[in-house]
Parts: C-alpha cells; structure tokens; sequence
C-alpha cells in the first residue's frame, strides 16, 4: 500500500492518499474536457483551436461573442450549481444516515419552488426577475426551518427528519401545482422551465454571484469537514465521544440547505444530482469527507454540464433544460439504489 502524502501549514494538516490524488486528478481533466465541448458544440461548430484562440485574444463580435457571452458563463455556471448540489447531497445523506437522501428528499427544492413560483405569480411584475434568486433561497430556508422544528423532540433523529421532509415536501409540491393553477399563461410557462431546471441565459453577473456565494461558503464547509464523518455515527456513539450532536447536525444541515438553496435559485429544481454524484464519490472515495466532497462536486459540475450539453444540441434549434437530462441520467440510477435497499 502507497504511503499517504501529509500536507502542513502551521497547525493545519492533511493526509491524502495519492490513489484519491489520482482520481482527483482524473476528475478534473473529464471535467475540463466537457467544459471544453461545452465550448465548442452548439449551432455553430468550433474546434478546439478556434475555442482557445477566442479564449486568449477575446475578439469583440462573432466567434468572441459566441463564446464568452453565450457558451462560457453558461457552462460555468452549471459547473457551480452541479458542484453545490452534489456536496449538499453528500452533507445530507450523511447526517441522515440514508443514501437516498438528497435536497429533493427533504423539502429544501420544494421549498425553494415554491418560493420561485410565488415571486413570478405575485411580485415579479412588480420587482423584476432579478429577485428571484432570494425568494428560491428564502423558500429552501423557510422549509428547511419547518422541517427541523416539526423533526425536533428533545433532538432531530435523522429518522423523524426523513419522515417529515417527505411530508413537507408533498405539502409544498402542492401548494406549487396550486400557485400554477391560479397563475397567468406567461407566469406558468416561465415557471415551469425553471421547476424543471435551466441554465438558459446565464450571464457573467449570475456566474459571479454564484461564485462569490460559494466562496463566502468554503470556510464553513472546511471547518465543519472533521465534524461530517463524526456526525454519522450513532446517536449514542457520538455523545459518548463528546460530540455536541444537535448542534453539528443543526450546522451541517444550515450549511446543505445553504448550498442547494443557491444552486436551485440560479439553476432551478434539478434532480437527482444531489442524489448520484455523493454515491459516486464515495464508491471512488471511500474515506475522507474532504476527498469525498472534492470529487462530489466536481462529478455534480460534470452531470449538469453534461445534461445541458445534451440539452442544447440533440434537438436543434429547440434549446432543452438541463433537468430533462439529469432527470433522464438521474431515475435509472435512483430506481438501481432502491432495488439494493430490498432486503
């Protein structure tokens, strides 16, 4: 067995083992790569070439336009919202102790769709699109807060989370169809192409936002990295160990819901992504929950680039959401987990 590499800086260490270096490594080219094609495919066809020369002389008009305006803060940003989604999904599948968990499981995107289909219905012809993005966050915050306090007796048991984020998220779902129902035509179509999960139109503001968003929330997640793999433990093992267990719990899961209530707010209700990309960094990752966060988010960067790839290039010059896709990649794989759960 390879010995690990051990990183210090001052009182800060790590140990990492270099076959998970090596499938870091590997990620990060497949990952490259798509945002490559990304690039290159659409309408207009360019080589890889073209691509990089665009990208160093950032020509004004045609090709420049293309690719910097077009293609570029559109594959980021599903890289963004892939990523944070993935490492929500590792976070909650891990204080839950359920690997079917994920934000679609515990009302956070029902709560954020909800809260999406209620600004476009009442207060975006007043206020502009541009608040959007808040009212998905408040919505992913506000079901998150009521799945917790329902949850709460004497402790959030990951079981009663489960229980009551399913009933949560039914709940919400149907306030949803409700707000559709009694919604004009054009507040109906907008919403659904955003409950069924696009990047269409991203722009250089939306990437930037989302990027700062995810900086601001690194300290935490690398702060709080130590603490994920004890908080699956048992309930009673972890006290034993002198875990402060609720209070973890309650930071991990503010920090999940944080994550997926943004990747929804810009890049709407993609599913199963926060579902596929945990179970696959663990199976290649099988210890560290830094590793296995690592290559969660970039496995949820490639899924969503990959899904809106399909989307705006199979069926030319129709330009898809990217949730067709994920959901297409997503439900096999959903349906394989639940037939390995049978007893």
């Amino acid at each position: 067995m390879a010995a690990e590499i051990v990183w210090r800086l001052g009182r800060f260490s790590r140990r990492v083992a270099p076959a998970t270096l090596g499938r870091l490594t590997l990620a990060v080219l497949v990952a490259l790569v798509t945002l490559l094609l990304c690039l290159c495919l659409g309408k207009v066809w360019l080589t890889p070439a073209q691509v990089f020369g665009v990208l160093v002389e950032q020509p004004d008009g045609g090709l420049g336009f293309i690719v910097w305006q077009l293609r570029l803060p559109r594959a980021l940003l599903a890289a963004l919202v892939g990523g944070a989604l993935a490492v929500s999904g590792l976070l909650l599948q891990g204080q839950v102790r359920n690997p079917l968990a994920s934000p679609d499981l515990l009302g956070i995107t029902s709560g954020a769709s909800a809260g999406a289909v209620f600004y476009l219905a009442f207060l975006a012809e007043g206020l502009g699109p541009n608040g959007l993005p808040l009212a998905a966050m408040l919505g992913a915050g506000l079901a998150a807060l009521l799945v917790y306090g329902l949850a709460w007796n004497h402790g959030a048991s990951p079981l009663r989370l489960v229980l009551v984020g399913v009933g949560v998220s039914a709940m919400l779902a149907a306030a949803t169809t409700f707000l559709l129902v009694f919604s004009p035509l054009t507040t109906t179509l907008s919403a659904y192409v955003w409950l069924t999960g696009s990047v269409y139109g991203a722009s250089w503001p939306e990437v930037r936002a989302l990027g700062l968003w995810w900086l601001a929330l690194l300290l935490p997640l690398a702060t709080l990295a130590r603490h994920a793999v004890l908080a699956q433990l048992d309930d009673d093992l972890a006290r034993g160990l002198g875990v402060r267990l609720q209070r973890q719990r309650a930071a991990l899961l503010a920090l999940a819901v944080a994550l997926a209530g943004l990747a929804i707010a810009w890049g709407g209700a993609i599913a199963f992504v926060g579902l596929i990309a945990p179970h696959i960094a663990r199976r290649l990752v099988p210890g560290g929950f830094a590793g296995q966060a690592l290559l969660a988010a970039l496995v949820g960067a490639l899924l969503v680039m990959l899904a809106d790839l399909l989307g705006r290039t199979l069926f030319l010059p129709l330009d898809l959401p990217a949730g067709i896709f994920a959901a297409a990649l997503g439900a096999p794989f959903f349906l394989y987990l639940l037939i390995r759960q049978r007893p």
